[in-house]
């Protein structure tokens, strides 16, 4: 099944930033210095140094993106991976045949794997020059490239789109190499009669997050990507619904629990690639009111965006934008205390911390995916802490007690530090980091050896084999441990051993932030 199964489930734009006496000119730049406990030092320092622990992590967490691409394999550096896939999209008359398998299986599914590409391009955005220095910036943009060109062929006209390729029912009777199938790759889609405002938000947020990364060394590209992130944005607003509710055999992989999150996530990423007034006035008007659930803080996550949008607009706020209407201010002020109360939540002598963790600090929501939450909280916690830097505030306040960005990083690294093996299983969650990681990942190619000549059925013999697996999906963010810490390594354990593209967007932003022993954003540009 795919990793999502059962769970509950910028480059810079170019603005001036004044930061107390130190003007932020409009070049590419990011500005790293040292977090103080009581007040961050007004003056830039020397970059932070490389840490070498969070940057051999980042290149390792980078390659199961290339593992799980799907079509025409570039520069292929997987081995045991080949071409697949190459007639998706056929049946429609689409080219379909690049994008992502979005777990151990073959399915594409456009939910999640948008999401993974609004995630990726929102880490390259804030930390594209960490990721540079350390030689990960160009995989990135390609590996988020070869999404965006499956997203954009998924759309053919402005209120069409196609949302998955693959039958779930039929995909999960089988455990073969991707090289090997032979099967029928149906094409569901949403259009007018059949809307998926959720789907198609996520994503507009994704190709309009994306047309900021390829602006400058693309522009056509990046004019067609906000084109049609424009496109489906005023689709998924249009024609408003539940894709789960259009396509019902969805729900039991990546049911969409509501879609208001998602048209403001992507009204929010479009503001920041157009810096048009009237998609702000979207999120902080009456749309704001009936869906950021002010004052309530979540989880990030592929299902529920809140969170993200609310540190995205917290940007915003902090950073400050000409033009804004009083209500303009309102809203964004509105987002900017949510994300506050999220960034409450997270730091553990908070009076308001989330006692969803375990023994050991580490954020804990789920027993199916249980990493995906911690990752993508310690993401947001690095963003906001960066802000913070940036914009020279020294704290928040949390029911009374004050915390700093420091305290916020303390966090992140916390969260990272456990994946990478500071866990009792004194083992690392990211597969090939570490001198113990798990062996036996659910990962159809990565159980098959590449010169099996496996059939659909047959199959199954490797997954039930007591073998560890022949190929190491390295760069593969597992599931996670239970709530008491302990992880089953079988190759059965789904909910524990399933790997996905999301979870490595997630852990790709995180790792990103923590490259440097400290840093801060860039400027915001358009």
């Amino acid at each position: 099944m795919g990793a999502g199964s059962k769970s509950k489930g910028w480059c810079c734009w170019i603005v001036v930033i004044l930061i107390a006496a130190l003007v932020v000119t409009a070049a590419v730049i990011t500005i790293r210095k040292k977090a103080h406990k009581d007040k961050p030092s007004p003056v830039p320092g020397p970059p932070g140094s490389i840490q070498k622990k969070y940057s051999d992590a980042l290149g390792i967490a980078m390659q199961f993106f290339d593992i799980q691409k799907s079509g025409k394999l570039e520069n292929n550096k997987i081995t045991w991976r080949g071409d697949s896939a190459l007639k998706d999209g056929s049946d429609v008359k689409a080219d379909l045949s690049k994008g992502m398998y979005d777990a151990g299986d073959h399915m594409k599914f456009g939910f999640p794997m948008a999401f993974t590409a609004t995630v990726l391009s929102w880490a390259i955005l804030e930390y594209g020059d960490q990721m540079d220095a350390v030689g990960q910036l160009e995989p990135a943009q390609g590996s988020l490239k070869w999404i965006t060109d499956y997203l954009v062929n998924a759309h053919p006209s402005p209120n069409v789109l196609y949302v998955q390729v693959g039958d779930p029912n039929v995909d999960h009777k089988c455990w073969q190499r991707p090289e090997d199938m032979t099967g029928e790759r149906p094409v569901a889609k949403v259009d007018e009669k059949s809307p998926g405002s959720d789907v198609a938000g996520e994503i507009a947020a994704a190709l309009a997050a994306a047309s900021l990364v390829f602006k400058q060394g693309d522009a056509t590209y990046s004019a067609t990507l906000l084109k049609h992130a424009r496109q489906l944005f005023t689709f998924a607003d249009t024609h408003r619904g539940l894709y789960s509710e259009s396509l019902p055999d969805v729900q039991t992989y990546y049911n969409s629990t509501g879609y208001g999150d998602e048209l403001l996530w992507a009204a929010t990423w479009l503001y920041h690639a157009t810096t048009d007034k009237t998609y702000l006035d979207y999120v902080t008007a009456e749309n704001g009111k009936n869906y950021a659930r002010w004052g309530k803080p979540s989880w990030f996550s592929w299902d529920d965006k809140h969170a993200g949008t609310q540190v995205l607009l917290s940007r915003v706020n902090i950073f400050g934008a000409h033009g804004l209407s009083s209500s303009n201010n309102q809203g964004l002020q509105m987002y900017r205390k949510t994300a506050e109360a999220v960034m409450c939540g997270l730091i553990p002598d908070s009076p308001t911390a989330t006692k969803s963790r375990t023994d050991s600090g580490l954020t804990w929501v789920s027993e199916w995916n249980a990493l995906q939450q911690p990752v993508a909280a310690g993401f947001l916690a690095v963003l906001y802490s960066d802000y913070m830097l940036t914009s020279q505030i020294a704290s928040f306040d949390c029911s009374g007690n004050s915390y700093t960005p420091e305290d916020l990083r303390n966090f992140a690294l916390s969260q990272a530090d456990y994946v990478l093996g500071k866990n009792p299983m004194r083992m690392s969650y990211l597969v090939g980091y570490g001198s113990k990681y798990p062996q036996f990942v659910h990962h159809r190619g990565a159980s098959i050896p590449a010169d099996a000549d496996a059939g659909c059925e047959d199959g199954f013999q490797f997954l039930n084999s007591t073998k560890p697996n022949p190929n190491v999906a390295t760069g593969a963010l597992v599931g996670g441990p239970f709530l008491n810490e302990t992880y089953i390594d079988s190759r059965n354990n789904s909910m524990q051993g399933e790997p996905s593209t999301y979870n490595s967007a997630l852990i790709v932003g995180l790792l990103s932030g923590l490259v440097a022993t400290s840093s801060v954003t860039s400027s915001l540009t358009s």
